[in-house]
Parts: structure tokens; C-alpha cells; sequence
């Protein structure tokens, strides 16, 4: 890993009438609009899908980590985000995402390592981090034989 602090860039450019394009160096373009709830055409990458699927995204990778580095077996994690989007005092922000997480283990894997191992997951994500809103964690752990 590098030092800290790192840094970030991307860009966002647009016409009146035509999607958002976002890029970032050495990154495929991505196209953006905003969503049907703000008149916008549905059926394409928003801000507001983009910052949720953030959110699902560092969980896995942070569990990802944290599994490796405690050299914890695991068959696969899938992290479903919803993130609600409300006006708090004429403000509209994220009041709060709802993280549930899947994880398949082997069979006589221990129950409570692998409930931590995701609690650690989704308490060091630097996304949730460094969001006003609050995120709660539904685990699930399902044994494979």
C-alpha cells in the first residue's frame, strides 16, 4: 500500500441535453444521468446509484482485506446496498444505508469469526467513513458443505 494522503480525480462533463460523462485517467468512460425519481431517464448510472454502489463495493473489498490479512477462509460475499434518500430541514441527503451482506464459508467454519470478520468489513469502510449517514449491517453466513 502506499502512503498516505492519496488522492483522487475525475471528471464530469455534459451538454444540455445529452448523459453526463465521467472519466477518470487510465479508466473507461462511464455514462451518467440522473435518475427517473429526479426527472431524469432511469436506466442509467446516477450519482445516487454510483455513491450506493460505492458503499457495496468497499465493503467487499474491505472484507476482502481483512479476510486475507487474518487469513480467514471464505467461498464468496455478496454485499446488496440501499441507500435512502430523504429531505432533512429543506436539505436532501442520504439519511442512511442498509448493508446486507451474504458470505459463504465451508462447512464447521466458525459462526461468530465470520460475523466479525464482516462487522470489521463494513466498520473500515472509507466510504461509509466519511458520510453523514449512518450505515447498519445485516449479516448472513451460510455454510457450504
Amino acid at each position: 500500500m502506499q502512503e498516505f494522503p492519496h488522492h483522487y480525480a475525475a471528471s464530469a462533463t455534459a451538454n444540455p441535453s445529452d448523459e453526463v460523462a465521467l472519466e477518470s485517467a487510465g479508466l473507461p468512460r462511464l455514462a451518467s444521468a440522473a435518475p427517473a425519481e429526479f426527472g431524469g431517464p432511469g436506466g442509467r448510472w446516477s450519482p445516487e446509484t454510483l455513491l450506493v454502489a460505492a458503499v457495496a463495493d468497499c465493503f467487499v473489498l474491505g472484507f476482502r482485506a481483512i479476510a486475507h490479512a487474518s487469513k480467514f477462509e471464505w467461498l464468496s460475499v455478496q454485499c446488496d446496498v440501499e441507500g435512502t434518500l430523504d429531505r432533512i430541514e429543506r436539505v436532501t441527503q442520504f439519511t442512511g444505508f442498509t448493508i446486507r451482506a451474504r458470505l459463504q464459508v465451508a462447512a464447521g467454519t466458525d459462526d461468530a469469526k465470520a460475523v466479525r470478520m464482516l462487522e470489521r468489513a463494513e466498520k473500515a469502510c472509507l466510504i461509509t467513513n466519511s458520510l453523514k449517514a449512518e450505515p447498519r449491517l445485516e449479516t448472513s453466513v451460510e455454510f457450504v458443505a
